[in-house]
């Protein structure tokens, strides 16, 4: 355990990779505008620490090569079921402003939600994870799961 929190133990670490992996974010500038009013120092030391630690790694913009864009490594993608987890947990116990009807959502589709945390990560999809009401399962299975 105090090794997994040495590494992604402090709050700006853990938000970074959920915002790769849940929201889409991709650039610097994005993490810095999430509104989670990270200063640009923690950003970036964060941002080094997470790579150095093979937990994202840093790739050149295809549009614009001055430019970073970061992604998850398969290290990193592996910390999905325990930022469901947590998510689930701190939305059961304080006010987190979700609406209980989705969290009870994620918690009853655990293993719909991380294969589709997972296929957008191995399809590069940057669009933000979005559950609802209904789940549905990954785009190779059109059956719905309630």
């Amino acid at each position: 355990m105090s090794i997994s929190l040495e590494i992604v133990g402090d709050r700006w670490s853990l938000l970074i990779v959920r915002d790769l992996m849940v929201r889409g974010l991709r650039t610097f500038k994005e993490f810095q505008q999430s509104g989670e009013g990270i200063a640009t120092n923690i950003l970036s030391d964060r941002l080094r620490k997470l790579e150095s630690r093979e937990i994202i790694t840093r790739e050149n913009d295809p549009a614009d090569r001055r430019r970073a864009r970061y992604r998850l490594t398969q290290k990193g993608i592996d910390l999905a079921a325990v930022l469901l987890e947590l998510l689930v947990w701190g939305a059961r116990h304080e006010n987190t402003g979700v609406p209980c009807g989705v969290i009870e959502t994620m918690a009853q589709n655990r293993e719909c939600i991380l294969a589709e945390v997972h296929r957008r990560w191995k399809e590069r999809d940057p669009s933000p994870l979005q559950v609802k009401g209904e789940w549905r399962l990954p785009r190779s299975d059109p059956q719905k799961v309630k």
